[in-house]
């Protein structure tokens, strides 16, 4: 990697109004095999370089080269780390094109995954500016969004939305299907508040999409008669043509239906994001089938400090761009149950069950303007399958703070 400019900090500088000017990403390196450590600091600059205006030879420096303004606006190594293999990239604001997530992450995530320096590489955390953020469109509800399509109390505010998902994911016929869903959302008092498809539920062969949203939905309606509460079902619109997602989201309104559920990382982010501009005013809620693929690290170093064994990015960054794209509910996985426990689902479970944010770094990745940044609807509710007894407990110990 041929680092042209200096892309390391002077010690002690810090990113300056990083709301308004900087996107910050903190990372976690692993140097190759065979790589001295003292190369830590030229593998933390050639990662700035590499995702801002650097590339892999020197550029002739010429009036029409653009070195000048690729200086300008070159990425800056701060906050080193060494002992624990942690650093933070701050990306000056402009470096983006604001409204397009893509674009954003051909810088960030584009090519430093394929340098032969590192063996390990992984994006821990990040904070957009609000000039980014505000130029999503966010999530059109959130959880009082959701709250109030549901009509609840006082009482019922409250306390978490509750919903599952029937197993197995798939097997059941449409009609199957809406047997169950009344079924489940009748028991005990009748106030479970929704079903959910699962990831790879679509329109199957024994169980067509058409057939399955007029059936549950007529069986919500029935429920909803019987039990005196309003229900929710998350009915799978996911589909790699965009039209025919869009066609079955309109299909899910005509039945009257409030919900869709779309599998946000197999389906990409131009895809959420244009859903979510173009969606029939129904909440989005958001499973992340496929994200192990990308956040999953099973080295030690998961939480910042060890080794790392692979190039990953995490859960976190992952649920802050779907937020910004618009989702108002996410999967948030499984503490210590069925997936594998290679740490960081145990955050998150913190997270949803302790009012724990941002454990490496509260102040500089975790502004607190970030709920408000879309005011009536800054909160999500979220959603996570097999919960294990411990978790159950914790469920029933928070069930006041947390919604599910």
């Amino acid at each position: 990697m041929a680092v042209q400019f200096d892309y390391i900090a002077p010690p002690g500088w810090q990113p300056k109004d990083p709301d308004e000017n900087y996107v910050i990403i903190q990372f976690k390196m692993q140097l190759a095999d065979g790589i001295d450590p003292s190369m830590f600091l030229k593998g933390a600059a050639s990662v700035a370089a590499e995702s801002s205006t650097g590339t892999w030879t020197k550029v002739e420096d010429r009036p029409d080269s653009g070195l000048k303004k690729a200086d300008e606006f070159k990425a800056i190594v701060f906050d080193m780390d060494k002992k624990n293999h942690l650093f933070k990239v701050a990306y000056k604001t402009d470096l983006f094109e604001y409204d397009n997530m893509a674009g954003f992450l051909a810088g960030p995530v584009g090519n430093i995954g394929g340098m032969k320096m590192v063996k390990g590489l992984r994006l821990m955390d990040i904070r957009f500016p609000k000039a980014i953020v505000t130029a999503f469109p966010g999530p059109r509800y959130g959880i009082a969004g959701v709250r109030d399509l549901l009509q609840q109390d006082k009482k019922h505010r409250n306390m978490p939305i509750i919903g599952t998902v029937p197993k197995p994911k798939v097997g059941r016929t449409a009609q199957e299907q809406a047997v169950l869903a009344r079924r489940l959302w009748t028991a005990g008092d009748g106030s479970f508040d929704f079903i959910k498809d699962d990831e790879n539920l679509t329109s199957l062969s024994f169980n067509r999409f058409e057939d399955r949203a007029k059936l549950v939905l007529e069986a919500q309606r029935k429920a909803e008669k019987q039990t005196g509460f309003r229900k929710l079902y998350l009915c799978n619109v996911t589909h790699s043509n965009f039209d025919v997602m869009m066609k079955r989201a309109d299909m899910i309104k005509s039945y009257g239906g409030r919900c869709m559920m779309l599998d946000v990382v197999a389906s990409g982010v131009g895809a959420v994001h244009t859903m979510r501009l173009k969606n029939p005013e129904l909440i989005i809620h958001a499973h992340r089938a496929m994200h192990a693929f990308i956040t999953r690290e099973s080295g030690v170093g998961i939480s910042g400090k060890g080794d790392i064994n692979g190039f990953s990015v995490s859960m976190f960054i992952l649920a802050k761009i779907f937020r910004m794209l618009g989702v108002d509910s996410m999967h948030s996985g499984s503490p210590k149950s069925k997936m594998e426990d290679y740490g960081e689902a145990e955050e998150i479970g913190g997270i949803l069950t302790q009012n724990k944010t941002c454990k490496n770094d509260p102040g500089l990745l975790c502004p607190t303007w970030w709920r408000s940044a879309w005011t009536s609807r800054r909160r999500r509710t979220w959603s996570g399958g097999g919960l294990g007894s411990k978790e159950r407990r914790l469920f029933r110990i928070n069930r006041k703070r947390i919604c599910v």
